[in-house]
C-alpha cells in the first residue's frame, strides 16, 4: 500500500492522508496500558 500525500501549507511540508491519533495513549483519560499502546502502534506500522 503506498500512503498518498498532501502538502502541508506554503513550505512544501508533505504529510500522509492517513494519520493515527493517540490522544488515547497519553493518560488524558487515565492510565494508559503501555503494552496495548505498543502493540497498537506496531500495527499501524505493518
Amino acid at each position: 500500500m503506498t500512503l498518498q500525500k498532501r502538502k502541508l501549507g506554503q513550505q512544501g511540508l508533505e504529510v500522509s492522508e492517513l494519520g493515527l491519533g493517540c490522544m488515547g495513549m497519553s493518560q488524558s483519560y487515565g492510565p494508559a496500558d503501555e503494552k496495548e499502546s505498543l502493540a497498537t502502534l506496531h500495527r499501524a506500522l505493518e
